[in-house]
């Protein structure tokens, strides 16, 4: 009996030291980290270190066993030279990542979500490369290192099995917007100090979010999403170009604060903003920051292009439009949505469609960013080196809403610097007031 007792009583310890199973693991590459995602049964403390001579991370998880094939991971990717396993303590998981170089961790866990279950996310950064506040948000170091170009993400609506708006003749909006798209990364890639990307080259379905997504793996400057307009009726006509609206701003922080833990870095491109070590007072001003100055850009880049599309084509509005559009709702990346025109209007359909409109429209856009661009040229870049060795100053007509603390952190120079070069010993601002903006 008491044999029987013991066998029993080491079966209960064995089923509740065992609680829970690593599922899987897989490993993605971004531009500046990597990260390890393990899929979970359920939740497990978990505790991640390294270890050096030679270079490891390692991962405890408590009450876990080990049910992923670890060998599907490839030797190298993401720097991961080989994965060891090993059971810790009474029902542990211990997992020891051999990586080429010294890195820097972070880690969450993330709640189930859709079909997707518990999983647990660590980012590994080179040591020498951890995240910084970028430029657009306080005060930055001078980029170091060559010039580097410009770069433009640009995203054709729809696609794969949302065909988009339907117009006369089976004209399909996705079809129409891949083309403009394909022309338009051809002209700004033609251009010195520009860089130019889609977020889909052939007829495949992309979420809204991943299209911001693949935005921000680019480190682009700019997001730029083409569509054609749709209507019920068929007399409607003409280009538009949309920035987000104050409300989509509103909602998409919101989102971002309560689900900071998603994210690997608020800000994108050539730096970044790690929520996880604020508190949620900092962490709101450091996103509404860098959320009103990408709008702010938007807004500007977006007036360019308008102004250079009513060249070529008839506006729909005269003014940059706003809505809560997902792709829009990028905080770190100044975004737009062209309108090219409404396929659901006959004739317009028809234009759509012609290659030499398709192209004008590509100009047109493509003149009107870069326009933007050679005014405001992001720190780094070849066209703010060159504007520095020039030295050109910008000017900047001041607009509703406008302060001159905003329209220093826009162009990247302190408020000391732009009140100076405008003789300003006060920072009262008037609607229509031009100021000069200094290369530095």
């Amino acid at each position: 009996m008491l044999r029987l007792f013991c066998g029993l009583a080491a079966l209960l310890w064995a089923a509740g030291a065992w609680a829970g199973a690593m599922t899987s693991v897989r490993v993605q590459e971004s531009a500046d980290h990597v990260r390890l995602v393990m899929e979970l049964s359920q939740p497990a403390e978990h505790k991640v270190f390294t270890m050096s001579q030679p270079h490891r991370v390692v991962v405890d998880l408590e009450q876990t066993q080990l049910k992923a094939n670890l060998g599907a991971i490839k030797s190298g990717t993401g720097g991961i030279r080989n994965i060891r396993s090993g059971v810790r303590g009474q029902g542990g998981l211990r997992l020891v990542f051999d990586v080429d170089s010294k890195v820097s961790t972070r880690s969450f866990a993330l709640k189930p979500e859709g079909r997707a279950g518990h999983r647990l996310v660590i980012d590994l950064y080179p040591a020498e490369k951890r995240p910084v506040v970028k430029q657009s948000v306080s005060a930055a170091s001078k980029p170091s290192g060559p010039p580097r170009d410009i770069i433009v993400v640009v995203d054709p609506g729809h696609g794969g099995q949302d065909p988009g708006a339907l117009g006369p003749n089976g004209v399909r909006e996705k079809d129409v917007v891949l083309n403009i798209s394909r022309e338009l990364v051809n002209q700004i890639n033609a251009k010195e100090g520009f860089k130019a990307r889609l977020t889909r080259n052939s007829d495949v379905f992309i979420p809204l979010r991943k299209r911001t997504d693949i935005a921000r793996d680019h480190n682009a400057d700019l997001l730029v999403s083409v569509h054609a307009d749709a209507f019920n009726n068929p007399k409607a006509n003409g280009a538009s170009v949309f920035a987000l609206s104050k409300n989509g701003a509103t909602s998409e922080t919101a989102k971002w604060l309560a689900e900071r833990e998603n994210k690997s870095d608020l800000i994108g491109g050539m730096g970044g903003v790690n929520l996880d070590d604020k508190d949620q007072v900092l962490a709101g001003v450091l996103l509404d920051l860098s959320m009103t100055a990408s709008m702010n850009a938007s807004v500007d880049v977006g007036d360019r292009v308008l102004r250079s599309l009513g060249r070529v084509n008839r506006l729909h509005k005269r003014r940059v439009e706003k809505a809560g559009f997902v792709v829009l709702k990028s905080p770190d990346i100044p975004s737009i949505l062209v309108e090219t025109g409404f396929i659901s209007n006959p004739g317009e359909a028809q234009k759509l469609t012609d290659l030499a409109h398709q192209r004008s429209l590509a100009s047109a856009v493509s003149n009107g960013l870069v326009e933007y661009f050679s005014l405001t040229p992001p720190p780094g870049t070849l066209l703010a080196a060159r504007k520095k060795l020039d030295g050109i100053s910008a000017t900047y007509k001041a607009a509703k809403g406008d302060t001159l603390s905003a329209i220093a952190a826009r162009n990247n120079i302190s408020l000391s610097d732009l009140m100076r070069a405008n003789g300003l010993t006060q920072e009262t601002l008037f609607v229509g007031q031009v100021l000069v903006i200094p290369t530095s």
